[in-house]
């Protein structure tokens, strides 16, 4: 198992594929430096930023003990987690067949129920016009997959059966399930799993960093200058 010398540098801000990293970060034990990157003040577009995370997203890292000794910086939260899980031994099992059932079950967060819940909170509790399609159509989808997730469960403690980066990669996008037109004790199974990951201390450590600087959905909807950065035309 590699043993950090160096902290980890996390760029984050407390949302879900920020909550991702730091959850983590603090079930590898790796020690870690966070770099705030406002998003509201859209700290994202900075060039020294977009050096390390070019599609202008959060969450990112710089490892300075990377492979080889070298420094590496990675983007996109799903290949922070196999890298951690790499590098740690931990949460990203060696085995093939074990490490492929985590794989698919990571993608399938990156590529549905990330982009899908996204686009529900948007529509539900952003979006500044009402669009009654866009709303149903999110939703519903956003349901599909929650019962996706509580037949796999039904069976099994995790998704890929033990704990695992595929868990936490899922976990963050149903802390809004309010929010996002969903009612867990409609999925027991998936209410099971969400309640048992909730309870885990790394998880409470990694959910809670920068919890005071998340801004209020009133002002996310209602601020002119912080809603054309997260959801105009800013450009690089």
């Amino acid at each position: 198992m590699a043993k950090a010398r160096n902290p980890i540098d996390l760029y984050y801000w407390p949302t879900p594929n920020g909550w991702k990293i730091s959850i983590m970060l603090e079930e590898c034990g790796f020690p870690y430096d966070v770099k705030y990157i406002d998003i509201l003040a859209g700290e994202q577009f900075k060039p020294e930023f977009l050096a390390i995370s070019p599609n202008n997203r959060m969450p990112a890292i710089v490892d300075r003990d990377g492979p080889g000794g070298k420094p590496i910086s990675i983007f996109e939260s799903g290949a922070i987690l196999q890298y951690l899980g790499n590098k740690s031994g931990k949460l990203y099992p060696p085995e093939i067949h074990q490490r492929i059932d985590v794989d698919q079950w990571l993608f399938w967060q990156m590529a549905g129920l990330g982009p899908m819940s996204g686009q529900a909170g948007h529509f539900r509790n952003y979006a500044r016009q009402t669009i009654p399609y866009a709303i149903a159509r999110y939703t519903n989808e956003v349901a599909r997959l929650y019962g996706v997730m509580n037949k796999r469960l039904a069976d099994r403690p995790f998704l890929a059966g033990n704990y695992s980066i595929a868990d936490i990669a899922c976990y963050p996008w149903v802390t809004s399930a309010e929010r996002l037109g969903q009612n867990l004790e409609s999925f027991p199974h998936l209410q099971r799993w969400y309640e048992t990951i909730g309870a885990r201390p790394a998880v409470i450590r990694g959910m809670a960093l920068g919890a005071d600087r998340r801004a209020s959905p009133d002002r996310l909807k209602n601020d002119d200058k912080v809603h054309e950065i997260l959801f105009g035309t800013h450009r690089n």
